[in-house]
């Protein structure tokens, strides 16, 4: 009887059909999608102790489950500001306090997150149509969260906001307020704890909103590590922080309250954009009419500053805190267009290894051969866009290194950045 399969060498014993089905050859990696910021932020509401992944369409329709508050309040402000131009947020809440708690004949109603806010939630109880049973209201502020019928405390089950125990009948109330919720104290522990958490998290942007020293060289040291040692490539945006002279690090000027949509609009700009020039469109006022030798010496302090344009507010240049040029690293270094392609073709390069290539392809020529196309696509990729520019097969040389699995790549690339200066010479006859 004739047999069959697939083979790995031309070895078979038996008659029959041996037939691989092979892919063709083409390139699997692309260009990562941006918009991710993380920040951690004192809230009166919400999760503890992890970290919460909210869209851009969670925050517009379910921000009074999620934070607590309808998505126009004034508590709302920083999210707002970060969707202005973030896709989404990797956020963590900071300082937990204690849980509102009621009592109401045998029915015990706990909050469901700690924080003050659970002192806005009030329980209503009024019997129902049916002598037997009862009607449960939750209520935050006005708004009617969770309506429910039942017969016996046991009936109930917990709601977005509240859980409840005890046994037996209901006790009517026209509205009882929870109370004793509280605000926990931030300190330096919970950014560190922040830190550990979002490290495994994949983000664009990390922003802290504090003017506390300490805590910003914790964000700093941070950000160094990733970038340096871990291969991270995340930037980071601090207020009056230009000391770092890092360019993963954004020291924002004006005001403390410009990180969350400075955050979000770095994290939201494309590889081949620029937030020089761009148009403030948040809710803070704060003072952007500075002198020329003042707007100067912020750019060359490496400050990301926001100027007043007859009837706009615009960023001046998008840069970071490196000032300490050198022939190593020059001024392009400062540029935070440049730094986004230089970023992205790490962060890329390294995930397109790592998924198709590591453990997966042999090293040897035509293994060499097949990364070398992969990266000529990727870097004509970013051609297309106009991310880079003159770039050219030649400029990859790929070889084997000193040991059987390492594989050694020099190229070249030329980032390109947007239009700030313009230098005219006007000839009259």
């Amino acid at each position: 009887m004739a047999t069959g399969g697939t083979f790995l060498t031309y070895n078979k014993v038996l008659p029959g059909a041996y037939i691989n089905f092979i892919s063709k050859a083409r390139a699997l990696g692309s260009i990562a999608d941006r918009g991710v910021m993380a920040m951690a932020l004192k809230n009166n509401w919400g999760v503890e102790n992890k970290i919460v992944t909210i869209t851009n369409e969670d925050f517009q329709k379910n921000s009074l489950k999620i934070l607590g508050y309808e998505y126009t309040s004034e508590n709302l402000k920083p999210f707002r500001e970060a969707f202005k131009n973030a896709k989404e947020i990797k956020y963590y809440r900071i300082g937990n306090g204690e849980k509102a708690k009621a009592t109401i004949g045998n029915l015990n109603v706990v909050s469901k997150y700690s924080g003050d806010r659970g002192n806005n939630i009030k329980i209503k109880i009024a019997s129902n149509v049916d002598d037997s049973k009862y009607t449960i209201y939750t209520y935050i502020d006005n708004t009617i969260l969770d309506e429910v019928i039942a017969n016996s405390i046991e009936e109930l089950s917990e709601n977005d906001f509240v859980t409840f125990s005890g046994t037996g009948t209901f006790e009517e109330t026209a509205g009882t307020n929870l109370s004793g919720g509280t605000n926990g104290v931030v300190n330096n522990s919970e950014y560190s704890k922040f830190l550990s958490l979002i490290e495994s998290e994949n983000f664009n942007v990390l922003i802290y909103d504090g003017e506390d020293e300490q805590t910003k060289g914790l964000f700093e040291s941070f950000t160094k590590r990733l970038r340096d040692d871990e291969g991270v490539k995340i930037t980071t945006v601090l207020y009056n922080y230009k000391k770092a002279d890092f360019e993963g690090i954004i020291s924002v000027k004006n005001d403390r309250n410009l990180v969350y949509w400075v955050g979000g609009a770095l994290a939201g700009a494309e590889i081949n954009q620029s937030l020089t020039n761009k148009v403030y469109d948040g809710e803070y006022e704060f003072n952007a009419k500075y002198s020329n030798n003042e707007l100067k010496e912020a750019i060359n302090s490496g400050e990301f500053v926001f100027y007043y344009d007859v009837n706009n507010i615009r960023v001046l240049k998008d840069i970071n805190t490196f000032v300490s040029f050198s022939s190593d690293k020059n001024s392009d270094f400062s540029n935070n267009q440049i730094i986004r392609v230089l970023d992205s073709t790490a962060n890329d390069i390294a995930r397109i290894f790592n998924d198709y290539y590591l453990g997966k392809m042999q090293n040897d020529d035509l293994g060499r051969d097949i990364f070398k196309s992969e990266l000529i696509n990727y870097f004509n990729q970013l051609q297309a866009i106009r991310a880079i520019d003159n770039f050219s097969a030649e400029d990859i040389a790929i070889k084997k290194g000193s040991k059987k699995g390492d594989v050694i790549v020099d190229l070249m690339i030329e980032p390109v950045a947007s239009m700030d200066k313009l230098y005219m010479k006007c000839i009259i006859e």
